[in-house]
């Protein structure tokens, strides 16, 4: 059917509206992305993946937005850029294609409810207003459709390179292990060529660009596994900016061993579980370095290594980003924006029992100097510190992690399992 041209008023509200649209405010943008990641739990806990599928909608917006803003009403074309494809091929890879349309939709949905708020502030004219929002409605729609048909013809054609080869074996079967399916371990130890009855380091290693060459994540999953000691390894590719790796009877896990291991890997991070035993501890660490991933994203914090074992604690009290930070203000006063050497010094002696003689040595400071530095920590407390120990503690670790402007602590010493001494 011949799409009608618009009165040329209504044009001139669509390109007025298609202006506003294409720079939405922060509240619109929170909420787009929250719809759409919350379009499956796999989205959702996934951080790259849902940064994936987030730039892909507000692409989206932008398409349609400024096509808008050129012809004002005529047929958008489909958007099959860089964006849309690529979270496409990274959901074909996890077997998660079939929730493109959910995505999509949620999106729309979103994306609607905008366009309502500025159309509803351009015209108060009846007549205006209904077909202003007339047009906008078969465009959205047709646009959404049209795109979908595009990716998923698209697709189609790639379909078969991206789900054959061991890669997407690998990911299969790991899938169906993570989910507890009812899959044997003999089969399950055929199909990865890997064994589960063993002791188990999961692994994530990413890349918070997910444009360009990720060669250097698959350097960075060889590293870690050479940096304790060319364990056993299973690498699966999760998606184009993100690796899955678990190693069997890894001799020892060491931060600084590990960090020196990513130095020639600009841009790739790594977050590691702790070690556990057969089937159940392969799921069991993969979750935690989960977890410790999705906690450096959420706090953004600058930390290219982290262990569970390290963030257990701050990934609870971080759930909730504003109440955290309330808690960090709300304990530490005056000492939150404080140096970074005293935060650093009353956290280590925190740490060493309130020794000062083993806070002094593991700081490399004069036992006197650490004392005066403790006194002045003390004084930014709210609260004494007798009395909060923990509490501070606690807030002085949300605050490392958080990527703001605490020191860097030594490593805690680490045993063959992985766990901090």
């Amino acid at each position: 059917m011949v799409r009608q041209r618009p009165s040329p008023r209504v044009r001139e509200l669509i390109r007025e509206g298609a202006r506003i649209a294409l720079n939405p405010g922060p509240e619109w943008i929170a909420e787009l992305d929250r719809a759409t990641v919350a379009a499956n739990p796999a989205i959702a806990d996934d951080p790259v993946l849902s940064k994936v599928v987030q730039k892909a909608n507000r692409a989206n917006l932008v398409h349609w937005a400024a096509a808008n803003m050129r012809d004002p009403g005529a047929a958008v074309p489909p958007n099959l850029g860089t964006e849309p494809l690529r979270m496409a091929r990274d959901l074909v890879r996890r077997g998660l294609d079939t929730l493109a349309h959910d995505v999509y939709r949620a999106g729309e949905y979103i994306a609607w409810r905008l366009w309502l708020h500025i159309a509803f502030d351009l015209t108060a004219d009846p007549a205006e207003l209904r077909e202003l929002l007339d047009v906008s409605a078969r465009s959205v729609n047709d646009f959404i459709e049209a795109t979908l048909a595009g990716i998923a013809a698209q697709i189609q054609l790639e379909h078969h390179e991206l789900n054959r080869g061991s890669h997407a074996e690998r990911l299969e079967v790991v899938g169906l292990l993570l989910e507890g399916a009812p899959i044997s371990r003999e089969r399950a130890e055929a199909r990865l060529g890997y064994p589960l009855n063993r002791a188990h380091t999961a692994a994530i290693v990413w890349s918070d660009e997910i444009d360009g060459d990720h060669g250097d994540l698959d350097r960075a999953a060889d590293a870690f596994s050479h940096a304790v000691g060319y364990a056993q390894q299973l690498t699966v590719v999760a998606s184009a900016a993100t690796r899955w790796v678990w190693l069997a009877d890894a001799a020892g896990l060491d931060i600084a061993a590990v960090e020196r291991a990513l130095d020639n890997t600009a841009g790739a991070r790594i977050a590691i579980g702790t070690t556990a035993t057969g089937t159940g501890g392969f799921r069991r660490s993969h979750l935690e370095a989960l977890t410790a991933q999705r906690t450096l994203i959420r706090l953004q914090s600058g930390q290219r290594v982290a262990f569970f074992s390290d963030v257990q604690m701050v990934a609870l009290v971080t759930q909730n980003p504003q109440t955290a930070n309330e808690f960090i203000s709300s304990t530490l006063g005056d000492l939150e924006s404080a140096s970074p050497e005293l935060q650093t010094t009353l956290l280590t002696f925190i740490n060493e029992q309130c020794n000062a003689s083993r806070a002094a040595k593991r700081l490399y400071t004069h036992r006197n100097t650490l004392l005066r530095r403790i006194e002045s920590a003390q004084r930014l407390l709210p609260r004494p510190l007798g009395r909060t120990s923990v509490e501070v503690a606690v807030a002085l670790e949300a605050l490392r992690w958080r990527g703001t402007n605490i020191g860097n602590l030594p490593a805690p010493a680490r045993h063959d399992d992985g766990v901090p001494a």
